[in-house]
C-alpha cells in the first residue's frame, strides 16, 4: 500500500481534481490562467466553467418529455381537471374517456363516490355528459321542494341534443310520494329516463354504469336463455307460482312433453310425488282459464249503450229488458274469451317445433 505522501500517489490523484476558480476571477476584469482555461474581461461564467463538459464526471442531463397534446376541440370547450385528490379527479387523457361534469356540481359530494370513471370539469349544458349522445340532470327531492320549477328548465336547455336524457333523481326526504310523483311527470312528458337513488353511492354507480356501457350493444345487459328444451320447460312452468324446478323434473319425465302436460287432468296430476292439491289446482287453472277475465257485473246493472238509449228516450225500460241485455252483454264476453292459455301455448309449441324441424333439415 502506497502511502498518501508518495509524489507518484500525488500526481495520481491530482488527475482527479477540478480546479474551481473563484468568483472574482470570473467577474472581475483581470485576466488569469489556470490548468484549463483563460479568464479574460469579456469572458461569462458559461464561458468559464466550459471545461467541465470535457471531464469524465460531466453527464448530459435527460431531456424533457414533451408536454401533452391537447385537440383543438378539447382546447375550445376549455376543459379544466377537477382540483381535488388523485383517488377521485380523472386523470389527463382524451376528454371522450372520461364524464365531463357541469361547472354546476361544483362541491356535489357525489363527485366522491365517482371512482371506477374518470371526470373533469368542463363547459357543459347538462351536469353530467356520458357520451356523445347521453347526458344526465342531477336532481336532489329536498331541492326540488325548494324550487318546483327548476327541472322544467333544465330539461327545456337541453333541447334534442341527446338521445338518452337522464333525470338521476336522489331520494333524500322521508315524505316522497308527492314530489316524485311531480318528477316522474316531468320526465316522462319530455321523454327522459328517470332513475332514484336512496343514496349518494347508487347515484355515482348509475352514472359509472351507463359511461362504461355507453358503447355497448343492447343484448349485453338481456338475460340469456338456454336453447335446450329441459331449459325452456323449466322457465315456462316455473312461472306458476308454486311450481318448483323439482316439480318440473317430476311432471317431465312423468308426461315426457309440455303438450302432454297441458292435456292431463287434474287426478293425474296429482298422481305425480310432491305435487300437492294447491299446485295441481294452480297447474289445472293456468292452462285452461282465458286469458282475458270476465268480471261479473251485478245483476241490475245496465250497459252503458243501454244506459245513453234510457236517457234519450222519454220512456224508462223495463227490468225485464235490462236484464236481456245484461245476459245478452256476458253470452258476448264469454264468446270473446274463448282464447284460453291452453290454445295459445299450443300455437307457441307447434311454431316452436316447426322452426327447429326446419332448422335440423338446414343442418
Amino acid at each position: 500500500m502506497k502511502d498518501a505522501g508518495d509524489p507518484e500517489s500525488r500526481r495520481h490523484t491530482s488527475n482527479f481534481q477540478i480546479e474551481i476558480p473563484s468568483y472574482e476571477e470570473v467577474v472581475q476584469p483581470t485576466t488569469t490562467t489556470t490548468n484549463h482555461s483563460i479568464f479574460n474581461p469579456s469572458s461569462s461564467f458559461s464561458q468559464a466553467f466550459n471545461f467541465v463538459k470535457n471531464s469524465e464526471f460531466y453527464s448530459a442531463p435527460v431531456p424533457e418529455p414533451p408536454p401533452p397534446y391537447q385537440s383543438p376541440s378539447a382546447v375550445s370547450r376549455g376543459i379544466v381537471q377537477s382540483e381535488v385528490p388523485s383517488s377521485s379527479a380523472s386523470a389527463p387523457g382524451p376528454s371522450r374517456n372520461c364524464i365531463l361534469v357541469s361547472h354546476r356540481q361544483t362541491g356535489n359530494p357525489l363527485l366522491k363516490h365517482i371512482r371506477n370513471v374518470r371526470w373533469a370539469f368542463a363547459d357543459v349544458v347538462c351536469d353530467y355528459l356520458l357520451g356523445q349522445s347521453a347526458c344526465a340532470l342531477y336532481l336532489s327531492l329536498r331541492y326540488h321542494l325548494l324550487h318546483p320549477d327548476y327541472l322544467y328548465f333544465r330539461i327545456r336547455e337541453l333541447q334534442k341534443n341527446f338521445k338518452l336524457r337522464v333525470v338521476l333523481c336522489h331520494v333524500d326526504v322521508e315524505d316522497v310520494v308527492k314530489p316524485l310523483l311531480e318528477v316522474t311527470k316531468t320526465a316522462l312528458l319530455h321523454d327522459c329516463t328517470l332513475l332514484c337513488g336512496w343514496s349518494l353511492e347508487e347515484c355515482g354507480r348509475y352514472l359509472e354504469t351507463i359511461k362504461v356501457y355507453e358503447n355497448k350493444p343492447a343484448d349485453l345487459i338481456q338475460g340469456q336463455m338456454d336453447m335446450d328444451y329441459l331449459s325452456r320447460l323449466n322457465h315456462v312452468i316455473t312461472a306458476v307460482r308454486h311450481v318448483n324446478k323439482t316439480d318440473v323434473i317430476t311432471l317431465g319425465s312423468t308426461f315426457g312433453s309440455l303438450s302432454h302436460i297441458m292435456d292431463a287432468s287434474m287426478e293425474d296430476l296429482a298422481r305425480c310425488p310432491g305435487i300437492g292439491e294447491r299446485k295441481v289446482k294452480r297447474l289445472y287453472d293456468t292452462f285452461h282459464e282465458p286469458f282475458k277475465r270476465v268480471v261479473p257485473a251485478p245483476n241490475n246493472a245496465m250497459p252503458v249503450k243501454n244506459l245513453t238509449d234510457h236517457l234519450s228516450e222519454p220512456k224508462p225500460m223495463s227490468v225485464s229488458e235490462g236484464e236481456k241485455e245484461v245476459t245478452d252483454a256476458r253470452k258476448r264476453r264469454k264468446t270473446e274469451a274463448e282464447t284460453s292459455v291452453r290454445s295459445a301455448l299450443e300455437a307457441a309449441f307447434a311454431k316452436y317445433t316447426g322452426k327447429k324441424n326446419k332448422r335440423e333439415q338446414e343442418t
